[in-house]
């Protein structure tokens, strides 16, 4: 090799590197901002792939999820940690019953085992479910046995189970989306039906109405950071709708919401984030939400579509607070909740 030859290289390679750190330094989140949250009175929600996750993180951490809002999902484990029976049993067909007291044995060895939290602090969660007459994607049945599993762990009182809507597979919103009928991405119904407030009023009780504007903002982290080792199959980026109020050091309340298959940001961008219609109620009432993110992936562990894992793709603890999904969206809850003192 000739020196200049050798010269041009070395400047080649240099400057691939220097550019690649420039790359990492720019995608370098902030960190969580400061705030004041209790983590002990936790609400969740999801559609999908992430109210299956939704119901996971509730049954896994109930001590702290005192609410779950869950919208075309099925009963806690009804994949069995495998992907054949979540296809066979828990989304658009069932070829045979789910095994509903099979599934409620499991937790209850979960339970023995200290990997969830007793199923007595269940008794006065609060449940709202959803499951739209024109959603194929993931049927009626699946949706009803959820509901007959929270009746064995909540009282009735504090469930509510709407299914009498004509709506498709997506988050029903006011105004934002495709047509009501349409399941297409980012998976926004524009259904004149206000599930956010829906959902959070039913968790939270009254609420105070939404002024013109959102009066916060959305900010990203870094969820491999704040996650820790956990957070390896999820995106490097997650998100937040911090409050005004809460930014300033107000006591607020923290929603999870758990986007379904692709819905992520790798696929949607943040139209789902911006347009679920959480945010508006959030800003109007002291609530951070909490939007984590997962990666699609071609690559193992195989997650084409950016699915919350309820069928047991990261390891077999998928359905515990040992799952690395659950651990990593725990980790990064404390964390929002110490960094008032950092």
């Amino acid at each position: 090799m000739n020196f200049s030859l050798r010269i041009i290289l070395t400047l080649c390679l240099t400057s691939s590197f220097a550019l690649v750190f420039l790359i990492s330094q720019a995608n370098a989140k902030k960190p969580l901002p400061p705030l004041n949250i209790d983590i002990e009175h936790i609400t969740v929600s999801g559609l999908s792939s992430g109210g299956f996750m939704a119901n996971q993180f509730h049954i896994a951490h109930s001590q702290w999820v005192s609410g779950a809002a869950i919208i075309s999902a099925g009963p806690y484990f009804c994949a069995q940690s495998s992907i054949g029976t979540a296809l066979t049993q828990c989304v658009n067909k069932v070829e045979t019953p789910i095994p509903l007291e099979s599934l409620n044995k499991k937790a209850i060895e979960y339970e023995k085992l200290g990997l969830i939290d007793a199923l007595s602090n269940l008794k006065t969660s609060r449940v709202w479910l959803f499951h739209g007459s024109l959603d194929n994607r993931v049927i009626a049945p699946v949706t009803q046995a959820l509901f007959e599993q929270y009746t064995a762990w909540v009282e009735p009182q504090n469930i509510q189970f709407i299914q009498d809507k004509p709506f498709a597979h997506h988050f029903p919103t006011m105004a934002s989306g495709h047509e009501c009928s349409a399941s297409e991405a980012p998976f926004l119904g524009n259904c004149k039906y206000d599930a956010a407030e829906q959902l959070l009023t039913f968790l939270l009780g009254e609420l105070d109405k939404p002024a013109v504007d959102d009066r916060g903002a959305i900010v990203e982290f870094d969820q491999h950071h704040v996650g820790k080792s956990p957070a390896e199959t999820l995106a490097q980026t997650g998100y937040a709708f911090i409050p005004e109020a809460c930014s300033q050091g107000s006591e607020c309340q923290i929603h999870i919401n758990f986007h379904g298959c692709n819905q992520n940001a790798q696929s949607v961008g943040t139209q789902y984030i911006e347009g679920n219609g959480l945010n508006r109620w959030a800003a109007a009432n002291q609530i951070v939400v909490l939007y984590p993110q997962t990666t699609s992936s071609m690559m193992l562990p195989l997650n084409p579509q950016g699915c919350w894992d309820w069928w047991g793709y990261t390891d077999e603890n998928y359905a515990t607070k040992q799952g690395k999904q659950i651990q990593a969206v725990a980790n990064i809850v404390q964390a929002m909740a110490a960094s008032k003192g950092q």
